[in-house]
């Protein structure tokens, strides 16, 4: 995947705005992640996948998914200094242009691994790991257009704040309550977001309706913007500001992994955002990012780029009405023809096959992989 992609902010940047658009912070994986299987492992048995791929994962997710829209990424992780974190941080720098001067890498520091296997639509995650060592501390966010947040009920995150009150815009997603409480004020960062992104459930439990869209409209009164994702319903969002709702209705996919859909779910709505789109525009972008990501497995590996949007939506205008969606559906991404370079790519497209990298012929010659990473090991990195 190339990190050479066209700029939805072109038309808005000026002179003296912060280097960055993105900011966000977060633990690196490295997922190794297993499809094609006909049925969840069975205990005492040996079960044999069709696919299998390694890539970045944890917040590298999202942070992709930022990068190949075409949006100024800034990570600040730590990187093991295991082949592990020096494949993950050699993929998300070079080979997705993502900004890791607020990264380190911590010696003596194994890589946390995920290993994932997705099977009948589903998927199945091992996780292992350990937090890193605390004199490691990052450095707080740079000045940024934006920052990303995944909260969790009891542990504020001091650096919101503080990117806040900067001027970030941020924007904040959240995971199951294992606490089991679901109450809005153990979660205080929320108090400097602009957006609220749960899902469904989560956001029906923290408000305490029977309804996703009731919900999204009761999480106003937290958080100016509150958007909840309904799976196979689509998305809907509220504005506390101004009173505007949407509803986009999801793209129906045959889905062969969900991982990391909803981080480029939320990629696709911080990037309409961003850009001042309309609120139904912003939701229609991230619905469409995330049905194409689904489609692929892995979770960085799978996030796509303008390329893979500009080819989807020549694709759906070419083929007969029987063959694709309804022209309601057509009409609602009609925005996206002024926006999208012309497609040069044939469709289905085929991604980067997904390695830890092949090795180079000879010392000095080329790598022979296709995956993002392919070629020599990276060389060390003195000072980091």
């Amino acid at each position: 995947m190339s990190t050479k992609t066209q700029d939805p902010l072109a038309g808005i940047r000026a002179p003296g705005d912060p280097p960055v658009d993105v900011f966000l912070t977060g633990t690196v994986f490295l997922d190794i992640i297993f499809t094609g299987l006909d049925s969840a492992p069975v205990r005492g048995t040996e079960s044999w996948a069709r696919g299998m791929g390694s890539s970045p994962g944890g917040v590298a997710n999202m942070a992709t998914a930022l990068a190949r829209l075409g949006l100024h990424t800034s990570l600040a992780a730590a990187f093991g200094d295991d082949m592990y974190g020096e494949y993950c941080w050699e993929t998300l720098e070079r080979g997705e242009g993502i900004d890791l001067t607020s990264s380190r890498t911590v010696p003596g520091w194994h890589s946390p691994v995920t290993v994932s296997m997705a099977y009948e639509g589903e998927r199945t995650m091992v996780s292992h790991g350990h937090e890193a060592p605390v004199h490691e501390a990052l450095p707080g966010p740079p000045p940024a257009r934006s920052c990303i947040a995944s909260l969790t009920p009891g542990q504020p995150q001091g650096w919101v704040a503080e990117a806040a009150r900067a001027g970030s815009m941020v924007f904040a997603d959240t995971g199951w309550d294992d606490t089991g409480t679901w109450d809005l004020a153990a979660l205080p960062d929320l108090a400097y977001c602009e957006a609220f992104l749960p899902n469904a459930v989560e956001a029906m439990r923290y408000t305490g309706t029977g309804c996703p869209r009731a919900a999204a409209r009761a999480l106003t009164k937290t958080v100016p913007l509150a958007v909840v994702t309904m799976g196979a319903e689509g998305a809907y969002a509220a504005d506390g500001r101004t009173g505007e709702t949407a509803e986009v209705p999801a793209i129906l996919v045959e889905a062969l992994d969900t991982t990391g859909a909803g981080d480029v779910f939320m990629a696709g709505f911080v990037t309409g955002t961003l850009a001042g789109w309309p609120l139904a525009d912003r939701l229609a972008l991230a619905g469409l990012t995330a049905a194409l990501s689904v489609q692929e497995f892995g979770g960085s590996l799978s996030a796509p780029g303008w390329g893979e949007v500009a080819a989807w939506w020549q694709r759906v205008r070419e083929v007969t009405p029987a063959e694709g969606p309804p022209g309601a559906a057509l009409d609602r991404y009609a925005f996206l023809s002024g926006l999208l370079p012309g497609a040069t790519r044939p469709w289905p497209l085929r991604r980067a096959v997904p390695t830890l990298g092949f090795r180079p012929r000879s010392a000095s010659g080329p790598g022979t992989g296709t995956g993002p990473g392919a070629g020599p090991r990276p060389r060390p990195r003195p000072g980091r």
